[in-house]
């Protein structure tokens, strides 16, 4: 058969994406992307050194955006992101500024970086009291919310689980229990952080249950290279994308006369290698915290089959290269004690 009337592929506008080395969630990033777009992935180079801000630091380097911007180049992007949450807000919103200065001009073009894209959707939402679900230790939790500080946005409701590896195996039953946990008091959105944390399909599902936007560190820094674009990024109900879907709308009165969903209806990801992270019964995830203020010193310690409600809070600070969120929280191995 000759194909040659169709002419070759429909034309694509590019996204350079630079992403960390561990980064395992590339499809994700593809289904917020219109058929007209293509990603342009590079990852910076290997490092022996888990999720820490060790590694925030390591991975966010202007000497290693620029050889990753190099790299993408080659493929003519039209804007470029910097896929990675804490490696965007370790330097607090002037070191921010400075990152997507740093690609811009090794590439010429526009840039984003996951945290800067974090407070633009923020804006967008109007939220200035958010929850705040991370996969992350206390120090690199208290970090992302001292950033959000710097902006006038204080968090204030909680839950992370603690993990140093493996994030991108956590399973969406996870992140949907650290949310409900998080958010249970009066706040204008939920942010779920770490672009190697799965949310996509999670996201609509927690709005209907909420009943507020939800937004992830993955869907933001997409939202935000594609507005670069003049386009927009695609996604079933989701408030950031869907003006429809916010409070204050028609459409969003209409669903909250209706009951919360059965959350049971999300399909789990594949937990293949997630068993070794697993929480022992009743001890899902770290310790949920519903005040602004920094976590006090922990009274003395519970069983590791206490309710995960009562388990104490984390130490204000970080506890150093062994850091734990708590008797039944995960060590550095990305095990659980």
């Amino acid at each position: 058969m000759d194909v040659s009337f169709l002419g070759g592929p429909h034309p694509q506008r590019g996204v350079g994406v630079v992403a960390p080395f561990d980064f395992a969630l590339d499809r994700e990033l593809w289904r917020w992307v219109p058929d007209e777009v293509s990603l342009h992935l590079t990852r910076t180079p290997y490092v022996p050194v888990e999720v820490s801000l060790d590694l925030a630091r390591l991975v966010s380097e202007h000497e290693t955006l620029a050889e990753a911007v190099r790299a993408l180049t080659a493929a003519e992007p039209e804007v470029l992101a910097y896929a990675c949450t804490s490696g965007s807000f370790v330097g607090g919103r002037a070191g921010e500024r400075a990152m997507c200065e740093a690609m811009s001009r090794e590439g010429a073009v526009a840039s984003v970086t996951t945290s800067g894209a974090l407070l633009e959707a923020l804006d967008e939402l109007d939220a200035r009291r958010i929850a705040l679900v991370t996969p992350y230790t206390w120090s690199v939790t208290q970090s992302l919310e001292e950033y959000l500080a710097e902006a006038g946005v204080s968090v204030v409701g909680r839950a992370y689980l603690g993990l140093t590896r493996h994030i991108w195996k956590v399973p969406y039953r996870d992140v949907a229990d650290m949310a409900r946990r998080a958010a249970r008091g009066p706040v204008d959105a939920l942010f779920i952080s770490c672009t190697n944390l799965p949310t996509y399909d999670v996201i609509p599902q927690l709005e209907a249950e909420l009943r507020m936007p939800v937004i992830s560190a993955n869907q933001v820094t997409m939202w935000s290279a594609l507005r670069r674009l003049g386009t927009r990024a695609v996604g079933p109900y989701q408030a950031l994308i869907n003006a429809g879907a916010r409070p204050g709308t028609a459409e969003f009165g209409a669903l909250e006369a209706l009951p919360a969903p059965a959350y049971e209806a999300v399909e789990a990801v594949d937990q293949s290698g997630y068993e070794a992270l697993e929480p022992s019964a009743g001890a899902v995830g770290g310790p949920a915290v519903t005040e602004p203020a920094t976590p006090p010193v922990p009274p003395a310690v519970p069983s590791a089959a206490a309710p995960a409600d009562s388990l104490p809070d984390p130490p204000g600070g970080p506890a150093g290269p062994g850091e734990a969120t708590g008797p039944a929280g995960p060590t550095a191995e990305g095990g659980w004690t």
